[in-house]
């Protein structure tokens, strides 16, 4: 798909690392599938990854995590 970003380049299927703050709580992941531009190299996280994101930052927060950081995987 044409990147809606910088509108240049193509994404196509990689791995990033992916930061989320979420009140006082930083939270990496590393290694999270995403689309990624090839000109300008931001990421585009599926509906399903997102979910999976947001899921396990929740249960981290719940846990009482402040700092994690997390491999990916589905």
């Amino acid at each position: 798909m044409k990147c809606i970003f910088c509108k240049h380049g193509n994404t196509h299927p990689g791995q990033v690392t992916v930061t989320l703050n979420r009140h006082e709580s930083t939270f990496i992941f590393k290694n999270v599938p995403a689309d990624v531009c090839e000109n300008c190299g931001e990421f585009f996280l599926d509906e399903d990854v997102t979910n999976e994101l947001l899921r396990r930052v929740q249960k981290a927060i719940d846990n009482g995590a402040e700092v994690d950081i997390l491999r990916y995987a589905a």
